[in-house]
């Protein structure tokens, strides 16, 4: 399947999600900005996609990520983004979302598994209360330590000003 058929709008992932409940397919949800794909983020999904059967990402517009980390955010396109991330074998499906928080996906979709880093706990993830009322489960995967999309501009920078 070309990447970008994995590119959906949340009407179509719906439909699929219904789909997959239908099959008895867990489904697991996760969340993020994911600007420059790095060790930290493959490690991570391949830690959630593990978690259940088939894995959808919620990926920020490019107006949300300026929105949460600044003007010079993000690095690539939402297009790109998406394309990078739908590409990875053990993705599912990428949805756009460009509301500060994706509440509103994990609503509609209603994940059997939410998933997030372990650098929020259960009640700071968006969307647990929702996902746990409903009889899923709201779980956190360990992250690598020293790699974050932050991290790796500043490296960039400062080798650039050498």
């Amino acid at each position: 399947m070309p990447t970008k058929d994995k590119i959906l709008k949340l009407e179509k992932l719906k439909t699929l999600r219904a789909i997959w409940k239908q099959a008895n397919e867990k489904v697991v949800f996760t969340n993020g900005c994911f600007d420059i794909v790095h060790l930290g983020h493959i490690d991570y999904l391949e830690k959630a996609a593990a978690l259940g059967n088939r894995l959808i990402i919620g990926l920020n517009t490019d107006a949300s990520v300026s929105k949460l980390k600044g003007p010079e955010r993000p690095v690539n396109s939402e297009y790109a983004r998406a394309r990078m991330l739908a590409a990875l074998a053990f993705v599912d499906a990428v949805v756009l979302f460009a509301d500060d928080t994706p509440l509103h996906l994990i609503e509609t979709l209603t994940p059997d598994i939410l998933v997030k880093g372990n650098d929020y706990t259960v009640e700071q993830i968006v969307g647990a209360k929702h996902v746990l009322q409903h009889g899923g489960e709201v779980k956190t995967v360990d992250l690598v330590e020293g790699f974050s999309t932050t991290l790796l501009i500043e490296k960039i920078k400062k080798a650039g000003s050498l």
